[in-house]
């Protein structure tokens, strides 16, 4: 599959790494190419410079947000929430149409620190937005309720434990439940809560990830529902 990633941060890299793995034909989607291949320093989150880890790297290919809509089959929002309107409007919504979107960002504003604070929710999502800013692309959200070590590889963590899709379409959902089980998901594991005004739910759980988050010291945790 042609995999467009909108965004080079830590989780655009793992989730590159991991399906160039998988055999998937793979390209990370950037705002500047210039300007991210000249960084030399960490960002302000520690993550190293784009040039430094594409030299151990050389077979992820790095590209503009436009060309990796126009590459892919299936685009994955891989930029943090506050501004993943704004990328993928750069990615252009011709570039969108009919392609699935997953989307696995939460809308969240660091303006008073930590934990963050989801930017809307209880009315509206992020998943809801980026449909109605791009109504012919078929938006899928899943796995923004965990971090991206356990959502490409679940294993990491003890017993049976859950992913979520929240989508209007339901060969989109079937199509990106497919690629959840090539990252180790067992089929029984994903829950299709129905339509993207589900993604609601997911994104307000944000709130407990980071408390349990301090709590525990580490993200190495999911939602495991349990049933009698």
């Amino acid at each position: 599959m042609k995999i467009g990633i909108i965004g080079s941060g830590m989780v655009g890299r793992a989730f590159a790494l991991r399906l160039t793995e998988l055999g998937h034909d793979v390209v990370v989607g950037t705002r500047n190419i210039s300007a991210t291949m000249s960084r030399t320093e960490p960002n302000g989150k520690g993550i190293p410079a784009w040039q430094f880890w594409a030299k151990e790297h050389p077979e992820i290919r790095l590209v503009t947000f436009s060309e990796a809509g126009q590459f892919a089959d299936v685009v994955i929002n891989a930029t943090e929430g506050a501004v993943s309107l704004h990328a993928l409007k750069e990615t252009g919504e011709e570039n969108l149409k009919g392609k699935i979107i997953l989307d696995l960002a939460l809308p969240l504003s660091y303006a008073s620190g930590r934990p963050p604070r989801l930017i809307f929710a209880n009315d509206d999502s992020l998943g809801e937005q980026i449909q109605r800013a791009f109504p012919t692309a078929r938006v899928v959200k899943t796995l923004n309720t965990m971090s991206h070590t356990v959502m490409l590889n679940p294993s990491i963590l003890l017993g049976s434990h859950n992913a979520f899709v929240s989508g209007e379409s339901t060969e989109a959902k079937e199509t990106i439940t497919s690629l959840l089980t090539q990252f180790g998901w067992p089929v029984g594991d994903i829950v299709d809560l129905g339509g993207i005004e589900t993604s609601r739910a997911t994104e307000m759980y944000a709130t407990l990830l980071f408390q349990l988050s301090k709590v525990r010291g580490n993200y190495d945790f999911n939602i495991a529902v349990v049933t009698k």
